[in-house]
């Protein structure tokens, strides 16, 4: 079976939280104040849906539960100005090719799920893995993978980028600015 020896690089998402918070504490915010920003990149499209905003937990809870949503992750990524790759410790991706896309205040960026998930099964095929075959490769179980197809919402950051990094792609292929 082919392995590929980046996948055992994984998302830093105690990189993340420092980052995030070091930016707060240089803005002199609150871990709500930071909720609120996150969630105001968006304003223009959170004025015509009914979601609700990100809360501090979600962010301050992220280093105990050392993971965060792939869509959450994004909400921090862009307000701190980085590509996800900038969290994958020996990475040495392009930042010019990781880049995240613009979204204006009228669209929020979003992991297309059905996106990464047939991309995943056409290399699954092509690379002649199993499921659980492939799932071991990862670092997940089987039904977490499967899952993504059905996924409405989310998965965790870390699974999200041990697949793109498997793939041998930047999660931007997979990130678009929504406007729903």
């Amino acid at each position: 079976m082919p392995s590929t020896p980046n996948v055992r690089i994984d998302f830093d998402i105690a990189a993340l939280f420092d980052a995030l918070d070091s930016q707060r504490r240089n803005r002199a915010l609150s871990w709500q104040g930071v909720a609120q920003e996150l969630w105001d990149q968006s304003a223009a499209l959170n004025a015509r849906r009914d979601d609700h905003p990100i809360s501090a937990s979600t962010l301050t809870g992220m280093a105990k539960r050392r993971d965060t949503t792939c869509q959450h992750a994004l909400f921090m990524l862009r307000w701190l100005g980085r590509a996800p790759e900038s969290f994958m410790p020996g990475s040495t991706a392009d930042a010019q090719r990781t880049a995240l896309r613009f979204a204006g205040p009228d669209q929020r960026l979003r992991w297309d799920l059905q996106k990464l998930y047939d991309a995943l099964d056409s290399q699954r095929r092509e690379r002649s893995f199993t499921w659980p075959q492939l799932a071991h490769e990862l670092q997940c179980r089987p039904s977490q993978l499967s899952g993504i197809k059905r996924a409405r919402f989310a998965i965790g950051m870390r699974l999200a980028m041990r697949i793109v990094a498997w793939l041998g792609r930047p999660a931007r292929d997979f990130v678009h600015a929504a406007n729903w």
